[in-house]
């Protein structure tokens, strides 16, 4: 079972953060991670910087995302920024990073207009992004272990 079924348990355990910190046994550290996820919330909404191909979003992309839809998790280079996103400084402060990703996962909830493509996934309902953004987390949370 993945740690988030729910964007409502993704939200709890963010907002758990400041009072029991994790740190990563990743690249990243967790507040570049979490700036990370709050990136690729706001660009489904905003628009991806760049995207890939045409060709790539509607065969391998979307592909990929059925696989990763049918098994329940996601998995990809956790060390991969977003394609044309700002590099995201380490070392940020962890309440800024909890804060801008609960910011983006609500104004995500309350988004009621089109969506912009993913940027490898191709055109994504909300079921289906809110499903992303999940597995997304779920994927880079892996990396968190209690400090």
């Amino acid at each position: 079972m993945s740690p988030f079924d729910t964007l409502d348990d993704a939200r709890r355990a963010l907002a758990r953060l400041p009072g029991a910190p994790l740190r990563s046994t990743g690249a990243w550290d967790v507040p570049q991670v979490l700036h990370h996820v709050a990136q690729s919330v706001e660009y489904s909404l905003d628009g991806f910087p760049r995207l890939k191909p045409a060709w790539f979003r509607a065969t391998l992309g979307r592909l990929a995302f059925a696989i990763f839809s049918a098994r329940g998790r996601m998995s990809h280079a956790l060390d991969a920024p977003i394609p044309g996103a700002p590099p995201i400084a380490s070392g940020l402060p962890l309440d800024a990073a909890v804060a801008h990703a609960l910011a983006a996962l609500d104004r995500f909830e309350r988004h009621d207009g089109p969506l912009q493509p993913h940027f490898a996934y191709g055109a994504l309902d909300k079921a289906a992004f809110r499903r992303a953004h999940l597995m997304h987390l779920n994927d880079h949370w892996r990396e968190f272990v209690a400090r």
